[in-house]
């Protein structure tokens, strides 16, 4: 089994370069089990890159079974969401010289291929392996701008089809000198002051903390020394001047938390939810790919492909009926659907694959409740049994012509089943050292993980019944002793 597998569209694209041995298709590596060994390093060529793409599913699937990926699905969405990139007063001096020495007047852009870190202008190497540490990336391309001064105006992937017959030498000796090196996750700055902003959006419909809770999150933060803010996303110029970010507004890949949880990491501020745990949360197909390959139970399941669709036959065969479809970022039930015949099955599919390429299709397991265990830094802090909604088969009903939540059941953390509190800290140990929220429900086999969720609920009367403010304290704890423990690398860097 080879060590390394070279994700593409079309194996044909890889025909000017060497070796073709680890060369696999993008569509074999997303569902072929041989695909799945861990520890093997993943280059993602694949053409579309973007959200919910096949190549973002590559990217994505590969950290989900412990293989070292490039781009990763970070720099994924950095890149999408508009990178940022800041140079020391060297390396800008060394470009504008560089730029204004060999660029013509008449020019007004310039720009540069970087090649796994390296580019062929020797006076622009350490520019290059600038970028590639803050983003790294097989093939980025990166554009200045001539204004007063040049400035850097983008910066992109490029796909191999973008390059001529002198960049395929270009990218072919950078290949070959990079594949056994290291690949270092990107550093970050510090930031210095203790004031703690809590990221809301007063209009959401669905807030993951009502009036009451953020009311008390703010109490207790001030009484352990934190002084805490409700920003919006209009206040992101704002954010740096903070010390650390609480995210409490639903979080997606596709919108501004993500790009808010990104900015306040490169700061080195202490976020939660982290940007890693937004991007793993998020998408079931990563959760999945991530608990399957670490043996924890969860239901049984499929993708769909929207131009290579499974039979309704073939998966009633293999997950019983009903059906349950999904799309990989929905939440509070929303985009998530279930057939009990194959027109159900083909009509569901069809409207969920206009929002996304990959479907997941689960069995449906049939409870009066799920289980919502509250992790905090790798400790169960709060569970709650949440029931179905009334005559629904999910927590939230959607059609009931306004939505209709079903009842919940505070319960003290030790009197949870054991073998479900372990089944939570198991999850939430694959994802980080965050705040989750995970879904599970109890089986004749055992319990069942549904869903490891980011930005859980915590709501004023709901999840703090039997806990009271200490749940609000528990919370503003962790960010003090996170908050005092950078003040102490700090101190002694």
């Amino acid at each position: 089994m080879s060590n390394l597998y070279i994700v593409v569209d079309n194996p044909e694209i890889w025909a000017p370069y060497h070796s073709a041995e680890e060369v696999v298709p993008s569509k074999d590596y997303l569902s072929r089990p041989e695909y799945r060994t861990p520890g093997v390093q993943v280059y993602n060529f694949c053409g579309d890159c973007g959200y919910r793409s096949q190549g973002y599913y590559c990217s994505l699937l590969a950290e989900a079974r412990g293989q070292k990926v490039l781009p990763s699905v970070r720099t994924l969405n950095e890149l999408s969401a508009g990178a940022t990139i800041k140079l020391s007063e060297e390396l800008l001096r060394r470009l504008r010289q560089f730029l204004t020495a060999n660029v013509a007047a008449s020019e007004a852009n310039f720009r540069l291929r970087i090649y796994f870190g390296h580019t062929p202008i020797a006076a622009l190497e350490k520019l290059a392996k600038k970028i590639f540490e803050l983003y790294p990336a097989p093939l980025l391309e990166v554009e200045f701008e001539r204004g007063t001064k040049w400035a850097i105006a983008s910066l992109r992937l490029m796909a191999l089809g973008e390059l001529n017959d002198r960049g395929q030498d270009e990218f072919g000796a950078a290949l070959e000198g990079f594949s056994k090196k290291i690949w270092r996750q990107p550093r970050r700055e510090r930031a210095a002051r203790y004031d703690l902003a809590i990221l809301v959006d007063p209009q959401e419909r669905f807030p993951p903390s009502n009036k009451g809770a953020l009311q008390m999150f703010i109490k207790h933060a001030r009484l352990l020394g934190i002084d805490a803010d409700l920003i919006t996303i209009d206040d992101e110029a704002r954010l740096l001047e903070y010390d650390a970010l609480f995210i409490r507004q639903t979080t997606s890949i596709s919108h501004p938390t993500l790009r808010f949880a990104q900015r306040a990491a490169r700061a080195n501020m202490p976020v939660i939810d982290d940007p890693d745990s937004i991007i793993r949360c998020t998408n079931k197909v990563f959760l999945h790919e991530l608990l399957t390959a670490n043996k924890i139970r969860v239901p049984a399941a499929r993708m769909l492909f929207g131009d290579e669709m499974a039979g309704f036959a073939e998966l009633r065969e293999q997950l019983g009926t009903p059906l349950v479809l999904k799309i990989p970022d929905g939440s509070f039930s929303v985009g998530v659907e279930k057939a009990e015949t194959e027109a159900q099955y083909q009509a569901a599919a069809a409207r969920l694959l206009e929002q996304s390429a990959v479907v997941i299709v689960q069995e449906f397991i049939a409870t009066d409740f799920d289980w919502r265990v509250g992790v905090l830094a790798g400790r169960a802090i709060f569970a709650c049994k949440y029931f179905m909604a009334k005559g629904h088969w999910q927590i939230y009903n959607h059609d009931a012509g306004a939505t209709r939540a079903g009842a919940f059941e505070t319960i003290a953390v030790h009197r949870v089943p054991a073998p479900v509190i372990r089944a939570a800290l198991r999850a939430t140990a694959l994802i980080g050292n965050g705040l989750y929220g995970v879904d599970i429900k109890e089986t004749a086999m055992g319990p069942v993980v549904i869903e490891v969720n980011d930005n859980p609920n915590i709501d004023r009367g709901v999840e703090d019944t039997l806990l009271g403010e200490e749940l609000y304290r528990t919370l503003m704890a962790e960010f003090e002793r996170r908050l005092e423990a950078r003040a102490q690398q700090r101190a002694a860097s």
